[in-house]
């Protein structure tokens, strides 16, 4: 299913309940929270680790992604092009206990701040203790691309990733953080 960013919790799409009255119910009517993925940069070999554990762990997995991105996924949220507006998308989206994965520092801190898990593409978990120090870094690697510098971007993934990423978001998924 795709829905619009804009009109995303609104919409009735199954049975007259809205997009937002699926993701609060899991199973038997339980309190479920979801894993929702930034999409923009994600790794494709993440992503199909967010589905498999999340149906092992009955989590309902959303993507967040611009337009410009094609991600084949049944819950998938599409917001404009405009920078931040999938960020902006996901803080607005996630709830207390939910989890999500993105490599966006300042993301991390919103969504941790929010009380949702938060880790990244290699199974670095964000810590609440460790925001402060995270979003320091990223403010002056800013400050150095901006005097033109320039800061490498992620290795080649690895296998060893593939499984650090899915042991973290195992324990999270099982309460084991």
């Amino acid at each position: 299913m795709i829905i619009d960013g804009t009109a995303s919790m609104s919409r009735n799409t199954n049975n007259g309940k809205t997009a937002s009255d699926r993701l609060s119910k899991g199973k038997k009517g339980k309190e479920n929270s979801k894993i929702i993925v930034d999409a923009d940069a994600c790794p494709g070999n993440v992503l199909q680790i967010c589905y498999r554990l999340g149906e092992k762990f009955s989590r309902p997995v959303w993507t967040v992604a611009s337009f410009n991105h094609c991600v084949g996924a049944d819950n998938h949220i599409v917001v404009g092009n405009d920078p931040e507006e999938a960020d902006l998308k996901i803080i607005n989206f996630c709830q207390r206990g939910d989890v999500v994965i993105t490599q966006d520092g300042g993301l991390a801190a919103m969504v941790v701040g929010k009380g949702a898990h938060c880790l990244g593409p290699s199974g670095h978990r964000f810590r609440p203790d460790a925001i402060t120090n995270l979003l320091e870094i990223r403010a002056a690697k800013g400050r150095y691309r901006r005097a033109g510098g320039r800061t490498g971007g992620p290795c080649r993934r690895t296998a060893e990733d593939d499984r650090r990423f899915a042991r973290s978001l195992e324990q999270v998924l099982r309460g084991k953080e």
